[in-house]
């Protein structure tokens, strides 16, 4: 228990101070600095832009990064990872880091209240849950943890580069899109980031390479035990 505190829930207590400290940052000291000065000009460029393909585009990303969709890509792939025989590490490495930047992410929404975008909101959602984005994080976790491992299994370099690409451009497809649909402010999705970062890190070390215990410390010597009667 002490190794899963150390390895684990400090650097998970970590990171939430550390989303804290961001949201804090963006909300409370650097409003009217540059370059947040023009996150509004952002999200009103993207307004603007709007039309037919691309909202229709942007639905197909936020919906496969939405709680449902995540959930069951992830179990999904758990389930695959057990039936193949891999080394029970990997689904839970990846069971894991997707849990945690779910719940780091509640919990930073829950502390920090900053409103959405003063543009026309796509989706339905709270009002002042804006930092940081679920979704974002959620699939920028779950899709280059796949990719971490497929890459670690992977013979071919070529496959590799194909998967990493696509995964990558996942989640960033994830985050143009919550902010053309008016969901989410520039530093919000750029946090999102961090979040799924650090949560794959810490799961990467905390339980992919983890070597197990330290070797249990050698006996102390003792005199041999004489089987001869004297």
């Amino acid at each position: 228990m002490r190794h899963v505190l150390l390895r684990l829930l400090l650097p998970l207590v970590a990171l939430y101070g550390l989303m804290i400290a961001l949201g804090l940052f963006v909300t409370k000291v650097a409003d009217g600095w540059w370059p947040f000065t023009v996150e509004d000009r952002i999200n009103e460029s993207l307004e603007a832009a709007r039309s037919g393909s691309l909202t229709a585009a942007s639905l197909v990303f936020s919906t496969i990064a939405d709680t449902w969709s995540v959930i069951a890509v992830c179990v999904f792939a758990v389930v695959i990872l057990l039936v193949t025989r891999r080394p029970w590490r990997e689904p839970l490495f990846l069971a894991c880091a997707v849990a945690a930047q779910a719940v780091i992410f509640l919990c930073t929404t829950l502390a920090i209240d900053r409103n959405r975008p003063q543009v026309e909101h796509m989706d339905v959602s709270p009002p002042t849950s804006s930092f940081p984005s679920g979704h974002t994080s959620a699939a920028a976790t779950l899709y280059c943890g796949l990719a971490l491992l497929f890459a670690l299994r992977s013979t071919s370099r070529r496959w590799e580069t194909i998967v990493w690409t696509v995964f990558v451009l996942i989640p960033l497809g994830v985050a143009l899109t919550r902010l053309y649909r008016g969901m989410h402010h520039p530093s919000d999705v750029i946090s999102s980031f961090v979040n799924a970062g650090a949560c794959l890190t810490i799961m990467y070390f905390g339980i992919l390479r983890w070597r197990g215990a330290p070797p249990p410390r050698p006996a102390e010597e003792r005199p041999p035990v004489s089987l001869a009667r004297g």
